[in-house]
């Protein structure tokens, strides 16, 4: 069975060169979104750049990573 991450100690994607990229999105989306939801945002950006363009590097999850994690950031501020 999955383990389930605890907000506070993410499952950051198993290469580890996406580390510094749910780092980096964790800090600077920390006051928004809690860093599970950090990493899964950048494990579905890693998958849909893989799935379009057969490779995903680092710098093209985080900033389609950022884009979402933006969007859903507009999207709560809106329910408020």
């Amino acid at each position: 069975m999955p383990e389930n991450p605890s907000p506070s100690t993410p499952h950051i994607s198993r290469d580890s060169h996406f580390a510094p990229v749910v780092h980096r999105l964790a800090s600077e989306f920390g006051n928004v979104h809690d860093a599970a939801t950090v990493t899964r945002c950048v494990n579905a950006a890693r998958h849909g750049a893989e799935d379009v363009t057969g490779n995903a590097t680092p710098e093209l999850v985080e900033r389609i990573a950022r884009q979402h994690l933006q969007v859903l950031a507009l999207a709560l501020n809106e329910r408020r």
